[in-house]
């Protein structure tokens, strides 16, 4: 993580585009304050979502999760890839992002209305804060910056528009929420597309792979802590150490190799090009709900343990083993060119992720998920020992 450019930050900076190349470049403490920040919503969006399975209303459940979810993941990302290119680390800067972590605690206070009782108006109008500063945000590029000034301006105008459509929903018929939601979503997601088209931005590739760990590596600490919590309520009850050994052990052993198997890859070798690092960048927003996922998922498994909850033994299974599943397949695809998806090496991936979701049906799923997530770890390792001739494996692409 890398200091400001000051302790107090310059008045007024002009935005001009940071260089793609700049050596020593990393995460600032902005933007790491910006990530925990935005975790907290992270945390309520999990936290309805484990209420909402643990109860039983799987399909409701699983829609409020995704619409808030990205909510969150698309606010962070369009900040971070902006950042990237653009951060001048002056008071201008420094408020517009202070705006947009205001929001984001709005969005927070929302998930659970959002989740439980399909009321999206906190939210949306959190998220519409965050999105108008980026709109300030761009047209200050634009201004500084002549030689991307239609993209910045493409990216203003894009965002703004939107905007206006997040709030027109809200006065939508209650049957046309979802279809709106849907096309907005797309509208969202081919704003950066066409303004990139017209002059690439000069993001960071390795700054832009750090940044996208961090945020991991937080929401990976947040299912650590969100599984904590679920075993000390468990605990605080009639249920002893014992009972719930196994789904500690394998809530542990899960999370560790999805840290281990997330930050074995070489990520900005991906970040050559537009178009691979959309499908890289766009892909995250899996990886970073299923990692949320398996808090909720795990928590979800302890109450049942415990007999609280309205699931039955598969589909409690199901909300840790497929979240799982997702991560790893994620990640597997994400970080491996086409050549190296063929591979028969690399066959490894697709059956551990068949092997977790067959435990679904088994007795002790969790710690079998576990089990098998520290096996698939082992195997890459031994997988990228051969491939270098004995070279260390724990800083392989694997």
């Amino acid at each position: 993580m890398s200091q400001s450019h000051s302790a107090f930050g310059a008045w007024h900076r002009p935005m001009v585009a940071r260089l793609a190349g700049e050596e020593h470049r990393t995460a600032t403490a902005l933007e790491l304050f910006f990530d925990l920040c935005f975790v907290a919503a992270v945390a309520q969006a999990s936290a309805a979502f484990e209420h909402e399975l643990a109860e039983g209303n799987v399909g409701h459940a699983v829609l409020g999760y995704a619409m808030v979810f990205f909510a969150i993941w698309w606010a962070w990302m369009n900040f971070t890839w902006f950042a990237s290119a653009y951060d001048t680390d002056d008071v201008p800067y420094r408020l517009l992002t202070l705006v947009q972590i205001t929001g984001a605690l709005v969005v927070a206070a929302g998930a659970a209305e959002a989740l439980r009782h399909e009321d999206f108006t906190v939210i949306t109008w959190g998220y519409v804060v965050m999105r108008l500063a980026m709109v300030t945000q761009w047209l200050r590029a634009a201004r500084s910056d002549p030689e991307r000034r239609r993209s910045c301006l493409r990216y203003a105008a894009g965002i703004l528009v939107v905007q206006a459509g997040w709030v027109a929903r809200l006065a939508l018929p209650e049957d046309w929420g979802l279809p709106a939601f849907a096309v907005l979503v797309l509208a969202e997601i081919a704003v950066p597309v066409r303004a990139e088209n017209a002059a690439m931005t000069t993001w960071h590739p390795h700054h832009i792979a750090e940044r996208y760990g961090l945020f991991t590596l937080i929401v990976l600490g947040e299912t650590m802590t969100a599984a904590t919590a679920a075993v000390r309520t468990a605990l605080d009850g009639e249920t002893t150490p014992g009972d719930i050994a196994a789904l500690v052990v394998g809530g542990v052993l899960t999370v560790f190799a999805l840290w281990w198997l997330y930050f074995a890859q070489n990520a900005p070798r991906r970040l050559t090009s537009l178009r691979s690092a959309i499908l890289w960048g766009y892909g995250h927003y899996a990886v970073f709900a299923s990692a949320a996922a398996v808090g909720a998922g795990l928590a979800v498994n302890v109450a049942h343990s415990t007999g609280h909850g309205h699931l039955s033994d598969h589909a409690a299974a199901a909300t840790f083993t497929v979240p799982v599943a997702v991560f790893i397949t994620l990640v597997w695809l994400l970080h491996h060119r086409a050549d190296e998806l063929r591979s028969r090496n690399d066959l490894i991936h697709p059956a551990a992720v068949l092997a977790v979701l067959a435990v679904t049906f088994t007795p002790g799923p969790v710690l079998a998920t576990g089990l098998l997530s520290a096996a698939l770890v082992a195997a890459t390792l031994v997988v990228a020992a051969g491939a270098q001739g004995g070279a260390d494996p724990t800083r392989s692409a694997t």
